[in-house]
């Protein structure tokens, strides 16, 4: 009897035989812009000149990455897609991944190991635990006030950050530097305004220490990382003979800019992969948080609305092409102080080729995610600097507006959004609570937490955010947008 011969099954991805570096970094963080951005960078450096660079990466909320990685000994492959294809890099910086709430012994551990000399975060700004609109702590958190009752068992990054510093200082050791990654101004400063109104609370002695010996330099960070699909895991097998379900895929440009302030000196050669070490990060960071933050933000909602699924297709409208031609040239540019050898035009005409990229599946829904922890540092900071010097944002009015339409939780044919977004139900609240158009406008532009009081209460501001909303209600986000763009 015939039998028909069981399908073969790919084998995983595994480690290669060389020798391990010893652990340098601990990375708090290990999603997919960690494994397609600071993991490649580290990589590289160590593959040209050496070091003992490897990272003990810390997931702070659950096991799915360490689950992923640990039967590849936490090898897995990068994945440029260019529009030509895509090319493969198998990436072998991860030593190992903790799981914070398992074990936070082990996590504070690993930060307090003499060898380790940096942190560095991509925890999203959600996961600094402060008010976007401020840059404060939020001292009423949950996980803050967790930690600041139990801060040898900590919750929070900032937790963590404050009691392994405690602990290295108890040790006689140096501390480490304390390297921020996550899309935010000033990222540096704000982690450390954060670490020391914590270490304040908990120990002012602490807190001086933390104030005269760490480090924290500021960065800009950009690589657009789409959230990785079963489809791009079984390209991955088919192209290489091996399943890898922790590949992450990216785009091919990658742009790393780190402000040269480490503790004793001590980093990789990260030059050598690419990046840009300088003395002054700030003009760089507005670049791409008001570039193609900015705008990625604007194209998120609008074009979640307008029924596009992903940013190139947003783009491949021509609506939505001149839109961010016009918000670049009118609104946003206008802003941005010139980085030391940019082009402040030809960078964003490279965004746009970026957007156009069909092999970046970049979802309007996950850029869309934790919209009000970004607003103030991608829309409304630009909206404020417009409005001191009395240039008018009509189209980032909409873009706002587009946002406030998108966490009332219903797109323009009525279906319903899921809103991921730490303040979702507040939002939603909110807009439930208002039947006009003024009156919603007004419930969303009074939540402090995303909109300062000062903007908010801008007669210029707030009548461009109502007629942007009224646009979309009467007109939807392709026709409002249309228009919006006749009209400047």
């Amino acid at each position: 009897m015939n039998q028909t011969p069981a399908p073969q099954t790919k084998p995983l991805l595994m480690r290669s035989d060389k020798p391990r570096p010893k652990v340098g970094i601990v990375h708090l963080g290990p999603g997919a812009f960690f494994r397609a951005f600071n993991a490649v960078y580290t990589a590289k450096a160590m593959k040209a000149r050496g070091g003992d660079w490897g990272i003990y990466a810390v997931s702070l909320r659950n096991p799915h990455i360490r689950d992923k990685l640990a039967p590849q000994h936490y090898a897995y492959t990068s994945v440029s897609l260019t529009p030509d294809g895509a090319e493969h890099d198998i990436i072998e910086a991860i030593d190992n991944i903790l799981v914070a709430p398992e074990n936070p012994s082990a996590v504070l551990s690993a930060m307090s190991d003499p060898n380790i000399h940096i942190v560095s975060l991509t925890i999203t700004e959600k996961g600094y635990c402060h008010n976007p609109a401020t840059g404060e702590l939020q001292l009423d958190h949950p996980d803050i006030v967790h930690d600041l009752r139990h801060p040898k068992q900590p919750k929070s990054a900032v937790g963590f950050l404050v009691q392994a510093l405690a602990q290295r200082r108890d040790l006689g050791l140096s501390p480490f530097t304390v390297l921020s990654c996550d899309n935010l101004p000033d990222n540096g400063p704000l982690t450390r305004h954060v670490v020391l109104e914590f270490a304040q609370k908990l120990n002012p002695d602490l807190a001086n220490w933390i104030k005269t010996n760490v480090c924290f330099p500021a960065t800009m960070v950009d690589r657009i990382t789409p959230a990785t699909t079963e489809a791009d895991i079984t390209k991955l097998a088919d192209a290489t003979g091996y399943i890898d379900s922790g590949c992450v895929v990216h785009e091919p440009f990658c742009q790393w800019v780190i402000e040269d302030n480490f503790v004793d000196g001590k980093r990789p050669d990260w030059d050598i992969a690419g990046a840009q070490f300088v003395n002054d990060v700030a003009a760089f960071e507005t670049m791409k948080l008001r570039c193609l933050n900015g705008t990625h933000s604007t194209l998120a909602y609008l074009g979640y609305l307008a029924g596009y699924e992903t940013i190139a297709e947003t783009v491949a409208d021509p609506v939505f092409a001149a839109l961010i031609d016009t918000i670049w040239r009118q609104e946003i540019i206008p802003t941005v102080p010139k980085p030391e050898g940019e082009d402040l035009n030809a960078y964003c005409a490279a965004l746009k080729i970026r957007y156009l990229n069909p092999a970046i599946r970049h979802r309007t829904w996950q850029i869309a995610m934790d919209g009000s922890q970004k607003l103030p540092q991608r829309l409304l900071g630009t909206m404020t600097d417009n409005l001191a010097v009395g240039r008018d944002s009509p189209l980032l009015a909409l873009a706002v507006a587009a946002w406030m339409r998108y966490v009332s939780g219903s797109d323009e044919k009525g279906q319903p959004i899921e809103v991921k977004d730490p303040l979702a139900k507040v939002l939603r609240t909110a807009s439930d609570s208002a039947d006009k158009p003024e009156d919603k406008v007004d419930t969303l532009l009074a939540i402090q937490a995303v909109f300062d009081p000062e903007l908010a209460a801008n007669t210029h501001f707030r009548n461009a955010v109502i007629a942007a909303y009224k646009a979309l209600i009467k007109h939807g986000a392709r026709s409002a947008a249309e228009q919006a763009i006749q009209g400047v």
